[in-house]
């Protein structure tokens, strides 16, 4: 298994040159071609223009648009003119509302999809349903990169956040070419259940589910030192030194992370190194 075909969707100019350093990255590791998506987004809500406004305002909220795409599309050919990699750019013009349809209408038919963080300073509001519409709607695994991160293309130590859902075992599989080329794979366990068939052995049947595709897999059981499980996480990858999490992506529902929180809105937010999630 090798990722063959990679997909990004970039919105915003200021966040081309840091997504394209982890794309360019994955796609010249695993000899794959990279698509691109350049979207101008509309992310005008018409219903709130005063009666009269909204034939003008909206051929201005498009133009606006359409020169960003074109700005994004004309940035990213310059910069993928220079790589020596298989790759394809398109651009579009889309309203917010309808920017998941897009989006997942390409990522279904990938790979893997490079992404940047969704949240924190300086992010559009369009980036969180680009993320959730490509591992709901295209059901494809997504590398969420964070500002400042080293591409993690090959990376040689990684945690692995498992706590035996379907979603963490979704993301294991998606992340198995990375997997078997890593020297260190910590499979980590938080406050492991007292009761339940894997209660003497936590971990046990994944890691050797892993050992037999010839991953080099230990396995980490750590106390809830913390309030939050993620804090946790993050604070092992760090302890370790690692390049790369992966982990199960919304184990719970969108509207109850966003409403109470949740592992993967808080590692979406602020988690320090690169994170692989499925759903």
């Amino acid at each position: 298994m090798t990722y063959n075909c990679l997909f990004s969707v970039l919105t915003d100019i200021a966040l081309v040159d840091e997504t394209l350093d982890h794309a360019v990255a994955m796609a010249a590791a695993h000899d794959a071609h990279l698509d691109l998506l350049c979207l101008g987004v509309d992310r005008s809500q018409t219903g709130y223009y005063y009666a009269g406004a909204s034939a003008v305002m909206l051929q201005e909220t498009i133009t606006r648009a359409q020169d960003e795409a074109e700005e994004i599309d004309t940035k990213v050919r310059q910069r993928l003119g220079r790589e020596d990699i298989r790759w394809a750019s398109d651009k579009g013009v889309c309203q917010l509302a309808d920017l998941g349809r897009h989006v997942a209408s390409r990522a279904k038919f990938s790979d893997l999809a490079i992404l940047p963080q969704p949240y924190g300073e300086g992010r559009g509001a369009e980036l969180e349903p680009a993320a959730e519409s490509v591992l709901f709607d295209g059901r494809t695994p997504a590398l969420i990169v964070p500002p400042g991160a080293t591409p993690a293309s090959r990376p040689e130590r990684i945690v692995v956040a498992w706590n035996e859902s379907a979603e963490a075992l979704a993301a294991v599989r998606a992340a198995l070419p990375l997997l078997t080329a890593a020297d260190q794979v910590h499979l980590t366990i938080v406050d492991p259940p007292t009761h339940g068939p894997t209660r003497s052995d936590p971990g046990g049947m994944l890691s050797q589910y892993l050992a037999r595709h010839g991953v080099k897999v230990e396995i980490d059981v750590l106390a809830k030192s913390l309030p939050r499980v993620p804090d946790i996480l993050v604070r092992h990858a760090t302890d370790i030194d690692a390049d790369l999490m992966i982990m199960g992506a919304y184990g719970h529902s969108r509207f109850r992370e966003a409403i109470f929180g949740g592992a993967t809105r808080t590692m979406l937010e602020e988690a320090p190194l690169p994170v692989l999630m499925a759903h």
